[in-house]
């Protein structure tokens, strides 16, 4: 799949759902739930316990079914292990410069974090495909994107960050790209309990939200 390719399929489902996880069974258990749930992408995050495997893992198991990509990645060494892991998109929570010169020479969609306006031009301007906007819940939320899409609405945005149920359509309707979802999607009960069910009826349910929301927004 070309980078094109990845960027149009997590903008056209509109979620990338964020895995932290305190094993890397549990990581792919949350990833499996959250392809039952209808959700054909995926963030494994380096907090995970032997994330790269995991990807690995991931790619052999499922890479025919969902995207897969590396979160948390702060530096392109590890940038480079994702990829070479089979990682098919990079996320960082900030903007490091060398990581997304590496996703651009290997053609991988990026998306940097940002805070700011000026980060976010920084992180388009270096070539980030997306922009994720962390942490958009504590700076105002919808509110807060709607007002940098104002000055920026080239930029493709996506909220991490006080994601949920009932803030996913105000964000959408606000001009977001997609939403960065974590533990609102990934619970940790459900992936300790052992009942990845409750993973799989919310990620239908956030599907729902954001296709009504682009539909009312439309």
């Amino acid at each position: 799949m070309t980078k094109a390719e990845v960027v149009k399929k997590v903008v056209d489902v509109g979620l990338v759902p964020v895995v932290r996880a305190s094993s890397a069974a549990q990581a792919i258990a949350a990833a499996e739930a959250i392809c039952l749930g209808g959700i054909p992408v995926v963030e494994v995050t380096m907090t995970v316990p032997g994330a790269i495997d995991v990807i690995a893992q991931l790619v052999k198991k499922m890479g025919d079914s969902i995207l897969i990509g590396a979160g948390t990645v702060l530096d392109a060494a590890t940038a480079r292990k994702c990829l070479d892991a089979g990682a098919q998109f990079i996320v960082s929570p900030g903007f490091d410069l060398e990581t997304v010169k590496l996703a651009n020479r290997e053609d991988v969609m990026m998306i940097a974090g940002a805070m700011t306006p000026t980060e976010v031009i920084t992180a388009w301007n270096a070539g980030s495909d997306l922009v994720k906007i962390f942490p958009c819940g504590n700076l105002g939320g919808g509110k807060y994107i709607k007002a940098l899409k104002g000055p920026l609405p080239q930029v493709p945005m996506v909220p991490t960050g006080g994601v949920n149920l009932n803030t996913a359509a105000e964000l959408i309707q606000a001009g977001s790209a997609a939403l960065g979802v974590g533990g609102e999607l990934v619970l940790t009960s459900a992936l300790k309990s052992g009942n990845t069910q409750e993973i799989v009826e919310l990620a239908k349910q956030y599907i729902a939200i954001i296709r009504e929301a682009r539909q009312a927004k439309a």
